[in-house]
């Protein structure tokens, strides 16, 4: 971080810190699919972050919490905006980048945040979008602010080259805005 290749706003506190991850909290925004609609995704339909806006409706999470019920799939995103510019290290040579993975204690609970492709790529910038999902048998408790999961930082071989995505400094569950 003070070499400026992970920014982090707001930035962590100090326990936040594990050996090789940085724990993330929930951000105040959650998607709530829409329900009652007969709607096909059709994943031709390009770009598809435009396409989910239409699908979920936004909500704030009241009085800082949110009660996920069991069997029930939500969007949220990270309350930091995480930035991995490509800049590579003058020592060792290598850039970074980072994956999102969930916390052990949530799993246990039959929560899930995040089970698509884990990995943020060195250039991205944006909130990260959490896909969210209470498999187990009793309600979960969200609450703004709360450490959700962990970004973990990995060492990435070679000269990375920007990317285009429809999610590249998003700051909504469903992509930009």
């Amino acid at each position: 971080m003070t070499e400026g290749r992970i920014i982090l706003t707001p930035p962590p506190q100090n326990e936040s810190f594990g050996t090789t991850a940085v724990d993330l909290r929930l951000g105040d925004t959650i998607s709530i699919p829409k329900e009652g609609q007969c709607i096909n995704i059709d994943p031709s339909q390009i770009p598809i972050a435009n396409t989910l806006k239409t699908f979920y409706d936004d909500k704030l999470i009241q009085n800082d919490l949110y009660v996920l019920k069991p069997g029930k799939f939500i969007l949220s995103k990270t309350q930091e905006y995480i930035s991995l510019p490509i800049k590579k290290d003058e020592i060792t040579g290598y850039y970074l980048a980072a994956r999102v993975e969930g916390k052990i204690s949530w799993a246990r609970c039959g929560l899930l945040v995040h089970f698509t492709a884990p990995t943020i790529h060195a250039g991205f910038k944006g909130t990260i979008t959490l896909e969210i999902i209470n498999l187990g048998l009793y309600a979960f408790t969200l609450r703004a602010g709360m450490s959700i999961c962990q970004l973990i930082f990995e060492l990435v071989l070679g000269e990375p080259e920007e990317s285009p995505s429809a999610f590249k400094g998003q700051s909504h569950p469903v992509g930009s805005m």
